[in-house]
């Protein structure tokens, strides 16, 4: 894909006048960022000042892409990009200096009603896809939140997980570990054992289920190398 030319890309944000704001680079309802992951990146749990350490890095092999939940300037004018972080708790969240990634817009959008049990794809606020899901069981509910896609892997459409599972940055709040992996919330297809649950219910284990159809039109429609780091809101 083509990079837009620059005078026409949106602006992320951090010149002097949006900094003051505290807002350039927030989710909208229509646009939002992520940013690639190209070599390990020093986090940090608040904007960084004069002596300030990093809390961590994050990696590659972490997230190939982080959702961008704001920017800002430092007192030295450098900019700096708040990213939802791949790691429990699943609200983790910190700063990364805007150099050290590759910012890039996004126009897609996933959020999941837990009361009407659906799912639905936006592009640019505008809904392009739907459909009745399964959540979590009261004793394993599906965790409510602002998430991001992490990972997307295919699967088989015979198998428990159906043919894709989109992983995300969302983690059971009563589960550590499931199937000897870490608790981590994903959106996946239906097979086998998992048809018996209907579209509508809530019976997994904190997972949405969607049909086999539904996933694989969403993963097409946005593409499976461009999902990670969009914004996932569960409500």
């Amino acid at each position: 894909m083509l990079a837009a030319p620059a005078a026409a890309r949106p602006r992320v944000g951090c010149t002097s006048a949006q900094a003051t704001t505290a807002a350039a680079g927030r989710p909208t309802a229509a646009l939002a960022w992520r940013a690639r992951v190209v070599r390990p990146v020093p986090v940090y749990a608040r904007l960084p000042g004069n002596g300030r350490r990093p809390a961590r890095a994050v990696r590659p092999r972490d997230a190939s892409w982080l959702m961008v939940t704001r920017a800002a300037e430092d007192a030295r004018g450098r900019c700096w990009v708040r990213v939802r972080l791949p790691w429990r708790p699943s609200s983790a969240s910190g700063w990364v200096n805007a150099k050290r990634v590759r910012l890039q817009p996004t126009r897609w959008r996933i959020v999941v009603s837990r009361t009407h049990r659906t799912l639905t794809l936006l592009r640019r606020g505008t809904p392009v896809l739907r459909s009745r899901v399964v959540i979590g069981a009261p004793s394993t509910p599906t965790p409510g939140g602002h998430f991001a896609v992490l990972w997307v892997q295919p699967g088989s459409a015979r198998s428990f997980l159906g043919q894709w599972v989109i992983g995300l940055t969302a983690h059971s709040r009563v589960l550590d570990t499931f199937d000897g992996g870490d608790g981590r919330i994903a959106l996946h297809g239906r097979g086998a054992q998992s048809l018996l649950d209907p579209l509508g219910s809530a019976r997994s284990h904190g997972c949405v289920r969607l049909p086999n159809r539904v996933i694989d039109r969403l993963v097409r429609r946005v593409g499976p190398d461009a999902l990670p780091g969009v914004r996932v809101a569960i409500r």
